[in-house]
Parts: structure tokens; sequence; C-alpha cells
């Protein structure tokens, strides 16, 4: 899943820059003293007034609620008044209310105009939100380039979302050549800020070694930190390392405890390792059920190798009852989304039919598209039925390309059949070397039938 830039602005703070004197001080304590009733009281003239501070601070007491009833209404009419005079912190709150439509009608675009008037008196959160904007074209038309230009400017100013999405956009190479060494300087400095987003990152690119050395001890320091902080696919990047044994000593207990935190917020890989966990009996206690409840969520996100596991369940009976038509179910589902395994399975269950009608025509659908990826079992039954004729014209050729296939895989029926097809000419010129080259690796890879039948050539008795 590629990151997402990201943006927030606190309009949880208080102007402190009297233009009035001890009235303003007197609110400012009064507030930073949680009483709020006086605040208002000593700043509301100042506000009418023309106070800038105070009109911006009455903006975030009607905002959040201090010392007022909430009214976002009220707060865009003083944060208004104070943008208009130029105080770019207002200017960027304004922003904020007109892109989320809080007190005001939404506007994208005025939320743009507001920001950009902040953001060229060199206020940091509202570069990170203008270089956002531009970044994902929301009132403006997209432009890497001048998303750059804003971000960059925050970053430097120590702004850490900026520094963050700075160094997504090095990562990715948006409106800047990629440079992943500048990614994980950026990345870096927001991790140490604590933007969790920005740890996950780091720990990734410290684990594939993405603009520096490969580090697992690095990647394990910075997917814990975020992990701490409840990142999701932090937990799970973190269990598999638990489980691995990358930068950590290798502990099943840990990785599951991972897994569980991940799979509870839906990463559907850490539902899928922790229902194999349950199925191996590692860290835990093998349990087929768990198995099942597990791969069940996996599954409802549409995970291939879930599906093929739960078929696979149904199939033989394990952690629930034998059921050969919701084993067709879940095989068909995961074959469709290209899983050659699942592919292979389901084609073997319209051979034999089982949970379907037996229909060799279907049987060859499944078979080949798996054949296709490489899949030898399935390469071997494909050759067998253009061998004999099932579901297809007889066809020695196609026999003979997709045996070959799977003896090069290794796989020693395939070589022993081969063996037979050169002895016989069967879609190709007889070669008793060749019979006899594939019937010796046949029989190196434990086929008793290539035994008996490369010792019947030797006596010169071979019936095949």
């Amino acid at each position: 899943m590629m990151p997402l830039s990201v943006k927030t602005i606190s309009l949880k703070r208080f102007a402190a820059t009297p233009s009035w004197g001890a009235d303003f001080d007197k609110g400012l304590t009064a507030a930073q003293n949680g009483d709020y009733a006086t605040a208002f009281n000593e700043w509301r003239p100042l506000a009418e007034q023309g106070d800038i501070s105070a009109q911006f601070n009455l903006g975030g007491m009607y905002r959040n609620g201090w010392g007022v009833v909430q009214d976002d209404e009220a707060a865009v009419k003083w944060y208004s008044l104070a943008a208009e005079q130029g105080d770019a912190v207002a200017q960027c709150c304004l922003g904020w209310m007109y892109e989320n439509g809080a007190g005001v009608v939404q506007d994208d675009k005025a939320a743009v105009k507001c920001y950009s008037l902040a953001a060229e008196q060199g206020f940091a959160d509202a570069q990170c939100c203008l270089g956002w904007m531009y970044e994902n074209g929301v009132g403006v038309v997209p432009d890497d380039k001048v998303a750059f230009k804003w971000y960059s400017l925050a970053a430097e100013q120590g702004d850490a979302e900026a520094q963050y999405n700075l160094g997504l956009i090095y990562e990715n190479g948006k409106g800047v050549a990629q440079d992943y060494k500048a990614a994980v300087k950026w990345l870096t400095l927001a991790a140490e800020q604590g933007i969790t987003e920005a740890q996950a990152n780091l720990g990734r690119m410290y684990r594939d070694g993405n603009g520096v050395l490969q580090d697992y001890k690095a990647a394990f320091k910075w997917y814990s930190l975020a992990a701490e902080q409840g990142h999701a696919e932090a937990q799970y990047n973190l269990g598999v390392m638990y489980e691995n044994g990358a930068g950590v000593v290798q502990d099943d207990k840990a990785a599951d405890k991972c897994y569980r935190l991940a799979a509870g917020q839906g990463i559907a890989e850490a539902q899928y390792n922790l229902g194999v966990m349950y199925g191996n009996g590692e860290g835990v206690v093998q349990d087929n059920q768990a198995v099942v409840k597990w791969h069940n969520l996996v599954t409802e996100q549409g995970d291939a190798a879930a599906q093929f596991n739960l078929g696979m369940m149904h199939l033989n009976g394990d952690g629930v009852l034998q059921d050969y038509k919701t084993a067709v179910k879940w095989f068909t589902l995961a074959a469709e989304q290209g899983l050659a395994i699942a592919q292979y399975h389901l084609g073997v269950m319209y051979f034999n039919g089982e949970g379907v009608l037996q229909d060799y025509k279907t049987v060859v659908k499944w078979l080949t598209l798996a054949a296709e990826q490489g899949h030898a079992d399935s390469q071997y039954i494909l050759g067998g039925m253009y061998q004999n004729g099932d579901g297809v014209p007889q066809d020695y050729k196609t026999t003979f390309k997709w045996i070959t296939l799977a003896a090069e895989q290794g796989h020693a029926a395939s070589q022993y059949i081969l063996g037979g097809i050169y002895l016989l000419g069967q879609g190709v010129p007889k070669s008793y070397d060749h019979a006899l080259m594939w019937f010796d690796i046949s029989a190196s890879n434990g086929n008793e039938d290539a035994v008996e039948t490369r010792e019947d050539i030797s006596n010169n008795t071979c019936f095949i």
C-alpha cells in the first residue's frame, strides 16, 4: 500500500501577542488557567475594538466551546476579522474552516486562498496545508512541483507533517527526482518528532535497504515506535520480524501478539498469518477452528491465499465438517483471482466430480490457467488429458509440451511419461537415448515405475 501524505492544523491555541496592554494579559492568564469566562469578558471588548490577537482568540473559543457555547459561525466571524488584518494564523484557521465546511459553506478554493495568504507570510502550518492541496488537487489543479515547494518551506521550519510529506515526495519522485537518501533524511526528522506514519515508513526503508544500508535492527526500532502508537501496518510488520527473527530474537508469541493487534484493525495479512500460526501451533495452541475464524475474516476482504486455505480445510475436514461444495466455493474465489494452486485444486475437483458435476472441459480451463503459471502438477495432468483426449481433442504435440514443462521442473511422474513419449514417438520423433535419459532422471527422483521400466529396457522387454 502506498503511504499517504498527511496534514492537520491545530485550532486549539491562543495568540499571546497583545496590542491593548493589561486587559489582554489578564485574559490570557485566565485562559491559561482554564478560566475561560474571565478570558472571554476581557477579550470581547478588545476584539470589538479591532485587536487582532483578541479577535483570533475569540475565534478559537467559539470553535472549541471554551467558555461559550460552541459556534462555528461565530468562530468564522472572528477568524475572518483577524485574517482581514493580515494575521497568518487566523488566515490558516479560516482556511481550515472553509475546507471542512465548518460554520461556512464548504469551499476548497476559498480554503486555498486563505492558506496561500498565510503561507506567503511564512506560516508553516499553512505551507504544509497548501502543499497538500496542490499534491492532491483539492481546490487547485494538481501540481507536484508546487506541492514540493510548499512542503519544503514548511519542512525547513521544522514542521513534522511537512517533513513526512516531503520524505514521501522524494521517495516516490513526485515533482522532484526520486532520491531515497533525501527521503530517509526527511522521514527521520519527522519520525523523531513522533509522526507515526514517518516511523512506519522509515522502518520499511531500513528493512528494504532503500536510501540506507539494510538494517533490520533499525527497522525493528522504528516499527516498534509506530506500533506502540497503534499503527496497524507497523504492528503487522513487527510481527513478521518476530516470526522470522529479523533484527530481534525469534519469538512466535511476540509475533502472535503483534499479528493480533494488527488483525484487530483489519489488516488482512495479519489475519492470514494469525490463522497460519494457529494451524501450525506456532506461539499458540494448535486450533483449526481459530484458523477458520481468522481466515474467514481475511476472505471477507478478498484475500486469495486465505480463500484457498479455507477451501483446503473444507476439502479435508480440518476444523470444519468436510464439505466439497464449500471447498469448491472457496477454491473458485481464489482461482478467479489467479492463484495457481487454487486453480489446480479446482480443476482436480471437476476432474473427480467432487462437490460439482464431473466436467473435463472445465478441468482443462482451470488446469491450463495454472499450467501457464508454471504449476507442475497442472502441467502433468493437462498433458495426460491431451494424451487421452479427455475434454479436448487428442493432441500428442500438446501433450509433449506440457509434460516437458513439468519434467523440466523436476516432476518425477512427468519425467517418466516423457521417457515413454520419446520411446513411442508420440508427437516427437522416436529416440531411445532421450527415453532412457528421462527414465534415468525419473528413477533418480524416486519414481518406481521408471526404475522398473529402465530395467525392462536393459533386458529388451519394455512394454509401455
